[in-house]
């Protein structure tokens, strides 16, 4: 299988199935020297992992992650990092009723159209399972991020149609909700909805929305590899987004010239915007201010509400999806795109330090 691996110079490659032995990723390319321990992975995949919440799955993993190389007395070697996280809940069992069966929303027929069969169990490769692999390689990114001066945080900002309000707006309150919302009158209205359509054996989708501060100016590059279009492939690579945008995104169609651009000044010696409707990118590359992106994600496929399908013989079918299965899928994902932003930020910083003869000659 082709499209693993994803980065440049900071390269990772995940590897593992849903209900297999575990699942990790091999971080290529992490510059020697960071100080890091199986504590700053794990207080990320903490954030991610099942069995938290009545709103998401009760499959109940512990998500311990194990570094099996490239990391000796607590500082990163320059050598490939392996990552590993067990399995340790998987119930394989309850998809044997449907693994000759497409289950509406999901990868299935996708898979044996390509490779003429699949793994049924959890949908193997294609479950949100592997999203644990990249959060623990996005917490390095992020930590050497940190220690550039970049801050990166994101938070869900709506759950269906109810949208958090900027006038309540309150960071803090994110780990007050099990939806992660900085709007706790946003939070409760959308808790509500998500419990309602947990007790009908739905689901709902929502957004997530993600800022970058203390992006210097002048990452990214001015054609394919433009800034922000790796962070959307990075973003919508994530399974069930739908949509991502940068800056004011749709809205911006909306808009005129003379509303959309963004004017500079100076301030204190240093260029700056006077707004930031293009979210931190311009032409592919920042500009210094703080990078914005929206993703948007669908509501999670796998519903107890019985559905009409087709199996693998071409008859139809109808199907009722056992199992454990998060009502929503945006709360869990809030990390994930967090720490899949990270890993295109840092590989860009690490691009850009050999962009000119100056920096180049800066450094040797």
């Amino acid at each position: 299988m082709a499209g693993s691996t994803f980065g440049n110079i900071f390269k990772i490659t995940t590897f593992g199935e849903s209900h297999g032995a575990g699942v990790g990723v091999i971080v290529d390319g992490c510059p020697a020297g960071l100080l890091l321990d199986a504590s700053d992975i794990q207080k990320d995949l903490d954030r991610r992992k099942p069995g938290q919440s009545k709103f998401t799955t009760q499959r109940k993993e512990d998500d311990e992650v194990e570094i099996l190389s490239g990391v000796f007395e607590g500082k990163t070697l320059g050598t490939p990092i392996c990552l590993l996280i067990r399995n340790t809940s998987q119930r394989s069992k309850d998809y044997g009723a449907i693994k000759d069966t497409y289950r509406p929303g999901h990868a299935d027929f996708g898979f044996d159209a390509k490779y003429g069969f699949r793994d049924y169990r959890g949908g193997g490769r294609s479950s949100g399972r592997e999203t644990a692999a990249r959060v623990a390689a996005g917490a390095i990114a992020k930590k050497a991020l940190k220690e550039l001066g970049i801050n990166v945080f994101a938070y869900t900002s709506s759950v269906s149609s109810i949208e958090c309000d900027l006038a309540n707006f309150d960071l803090n309150e994110v780990s007050n909700n099990m939806l992660y919302m900085p709007d706790a009158q946003a939070a409760k209205k959308a808790s509500e909805l998500v419990e309602e359509m947990r007790k009908k054996g739905d689901s709902v989708g929502g957004s997530v929305t993600l800022i970058a501060k203390g992006m210097p100016a002048g990452v990214g590059e001015p054609v394919f590899d433009k800034l922000d279009a790796k962070l959307s492939q990075a973003i919508m690579s994530v399974g069930a987004v739908k949509a991502v945008e940068i800056g004011d995104g749709i809205k911006a169609s909306l808009s005129c010239g003379s509303q959309n651009n963004d004017n500079f000044y100076m301030n204190d010696g240093k260029v700056s915007v006077k707004t930031n409707h293009a979210g931190g990118i311009l032409g592919g590359i920042s500009n210094g201010a703080d990078i914005v992106l929206k993703a948007y994600f669908k509501p999670t496929p796998s519903i107890y509400t019985e559905q009409s399908t087709v199996n693998n013989k071409g008859e139809d079918v109808n199907i009722k999806i056992e199992g454990r299965h998060d009502p929503i899928i945006v709360p869990r994902a809030v990390v994930v795109v967090e720490n899949m932003a990270a890993i295109v930020l840092f590989d860009g910083l690490l691009m850009n330090a050999t962009s000119s003869m100056d920096k180049i000659k800066k450094l040797y």
